[in-house]
């Protein structure tokens, strides 16, 4: 959550354009300070698209991919399996047997509070940088110094989440048959309790919120920077392609044939996908002991993911995150990292399907509804 990378487009040699997700339109930089005219606003039918390709990204990302997160987060928490689950096939047999037991509810848990920490993220955000100097945006060619401010903002604004990172995490994993319905007020309720220490006997193991919000920022700064960068990695190979791949022989009297539908936005998507896919595997075992940490001491209760038709409570005592990650090598072994990873795999193959779907449907509707048209070459293209 809040996690959404910075997306820097370099279409045109002359120009940087650098946006993030829900900002709007894209920041303009004029590298070489030449007047050029004001570009020509975007058609009701490119302000729809653009936007139905926003909502079906947040639609893909976080209802297709829940039940494949709540598996992969009650596999990384079992304390003792006896399946680790490394690959998706071994899952199929234990999603049947949850569905059985508790309907498809089960697989979309906590949704109401990923929407809390994901307001509750976007809020401290804004309210920080309001308060700060420190910048909501950035690009390319933002100084070391801007950069490290817009770094340190996002920091700020995961650390004053992470209690409820942590009380929505809880409401994922937890079975349905050993607890009750939750709602909205519950995520916050169980948040702002954690963080001040109400109720929480003193006996318990119990991690304090202060405790874990160091190890959070770690994670969530990591995966920030990495999508970041993969995202605009991925985005100017992909435009630098189609530039390779221009047809000559569609240009007609200097003009060059405007970009299809799928060239427009079809990258985008990919490279989102890309991104996330790639930073997933990387931080994989950061995650395992990360979820560790959170569920020690709350006494929940998860389905078992051996079965799938009990629950079974997660009772664990480590002292840290290194005691946490010492405990693993020793008593599961360096695949104790990566129990749940068929989870993962599982998803991301339904996000592959979808954006080979999405790749189709471009390309239908580019050519039988906006056939390209010559579009006049700009004078640094033309040399």
């Amino acid at each position: 959550m809040g996690d959404r990378p910075l997306r820097i487009f370099n279409q045109n040699r002359s120009n940087v354009y650098s946006i993030r997700a829900g900002d709007g339109e894209p920041f303009k930089h004029d590298e070489h300070h030449i007047p050029q005219k004001k570009p020509p606003q975007r058609s009701q039918t490119d302000q729809v698209v653009s936007l139905g390709i926003g909502a079906s990204s947040l639609v893909l990302e976080k209802l297709l991919s829940l039940p494949c997160i709540v598996l992969r987060r009650q596999c990384q928490v079992h304390p003792n399996p006896e399946k680790y689950h490394l690959t998706p096939f071994t899952l199929l047999p234990i999603m049947i047997n949850l569905q059985k037991q508790q309907s498809f509810g089960a697989y979309w848990k906590g949704s109401s509070s990923i929407l809390v920490t994901w307001s509750v993220y976007t809020i401290s955000e804004t309210v920080i940088s309001e308060f700060t100097p420190f910048p909501k945006e950035i690009s390319r060619h933002s100084s070391l110094r801007k950069i490290g401010e817009h770094l340190l903002l996002k920091s700020l604004a995961y650390a004053v989440t992470t209690p409820f990172y942590i009380s929505s995490f809880i409401e994922t994993i937890q079975s349905d048959i050993a607890t009750e319905s939750t709602s909205i007020f519950d995520c916050c309720k169980e948040a702002i309790s954690r963080t001040v220490g109400w109720g929480v006997p003193q006996t318990t193991r119990l991690m304090s919120v202060w405790r874990l919000i160091l190890p959070t920022v770690a994670f969530k700064l990591s995966r920030y920077i990495l999508i970041s960068v993969i995202h605009y990695t991925t985005i100017s190979r992909v435009h630098m392609e189609q530039q390779e791949n221009m047809d000559p022989s569609t240009s007609v009297d200097g003009h060059s044939p405007e970009k299809s539908m799928y060239e427009l936005y079809f990258p985008e998507l990919l490279a989102s996908f890309t991104s996330n896919l790639i930073a997933d595997i990387m931080l994989y075992p950061f995650e395992t002991i990360l979820h560790k940490l959170y569920v020690q001491g709350t006494r929940t209760l998860i389905d078992n993911t051996d079965t799938g038709t009990e629950v079974i409570p997660v009772i664990t005592s480590y002292q840290g995150a290194v005691d946490c990650v010492r405990s693993v090598i020793v008593e599961e072994g360096i695949s104790g990292f990566y129990k749940g990873f068929g989870a993962l795999i599982f998803q991301f193959a339904l996000h592959a399907i979808v954006l080979k779907c999405a790749k189709v449907l471009f390309e239908f509707i580019s050519r039988e509804y906006f056939p390209k048209k010559p579009r006049m070459l700009s004078s640094s293209q033309k040399k």
